[in-house]
């Protein structure tokens, strides 16, 4: 009972994480909800890498709508995903955005004509995209600690309840 909780609790903690890093990249890649930014090259390569999108987002929803104490190996391959995620969402506010600017001023946040209040936009949202992704980490690291010992329990729990007959010395 208590396994099946704590993975209905960490799939739906997963999924909304997914969700909302899928999201923040879609909002990359579209800055003031318009697409000829980024049909134009105005959008950060890391935001066209779109690992919000198929690293901590499809790969961990993946991982979520199977059974997740069935493959480590998905479990570990998930954890890289999201940490490549974390990774790319750090470098993305590095670098900063792309921009059309002023070019007779220097160049400073209030200087960015096109598009309005990009700087706003990538900060924020890199920033949400990258702690979603540390906080997919997270619980995936505390799953990976705690899942074989909920694994053997619950096999335990299902050996014992389908076969008594073993524990039993009557003849």
């Amino acid at each position: 009972m208590c396994v099946s909780r704590c993975l209905q609790c960490v799939g739906r903690s997963l999924a909304v994480l997914a969700l909302i890093c899928m999201l923040s990249n879609v909002l990359l890649l579209l800055p003031q909800l318009k697409i000829h930014f980024l049909l134009e090259g105005h959008v950060t390569r890391e935001a066209t890498w779109a690992t919000g999108l198929w690293a901590s987002g499809l790969m961990v929803c993946y991982m979520v709508t199977r059974c997740v104490c069935v493959c480590l190996f998905l479990l570990f391959l998930c954890l890289l995903a999201a940490s490549i995620c974390c990774l790319v969402s750090v470098t993305g506010l590095v670098q900063g955005p792309l921009c059309l600017y002023n070019a007779t001023t220097d160049t400073s946040s209030s200087d960015f004509r096109n598009p309005h209040s990009v700087v706003e936009w990538n900060i924020v949202l890199f920033s949400v995209m990258g702690v979603a992704s540390l906080l997919q980490n997270l619980v995936l690291c505390i799953f990976s600690y705690m899942s074989p010992v909920q694994v053997q329990k619950g096999v335990a729990s299902a050996c014992i309840r389908s076969d008594r007959s073993l524990w039993s010395f009557s003849t």
